[in-house]
């Protein structure tokens, strides 16, 4: 294996790691998130302010993003092996002189 093969192997394994990283961290709920209590001040404890509950009318939900996101690594990946085949099919190999 040449050098600039090896580079360009790493890129890509590096790549996808990335799209991996990027598609778990968009998939993360925010389920998982809490409200912090409010500090007490000089008078006593303060109350904490209403919560209000949006109404979303539209919108996509996470887990489409998610899987967007984990289908778009996957191609690139499959790309990405296409590519090198059709590369490495084309190449042409010489043999040194006798």
């Amino acid at each position: 294996m040449t050098r600039t093969h090896i580079i360009r192997r790493m890129a890509r394994s590096l790549a996808g790691l990335a799209a991996t990283v990027v598609a778990i961290t968009a998939g993360a709920p925010a389920a998982f998130a809490y409200p912090i209590p409010p500090h007490g001040g000089p008078t006593g404890p303060v109350q904490a302010p209403a919560q209000v509950h949006a109404i979303i009318e539209g919108g996509m939900p996470g887990w489409q993003i998610t899987v967007i996101a984990a289908g778009a690594a996957i191609l690139a990946a499959i790309l990405a092996v296409a590519i090198d085949r059709a590369h490495a099919a084309h190449r042409q190999f010489t043999t040194p002189g006798a």
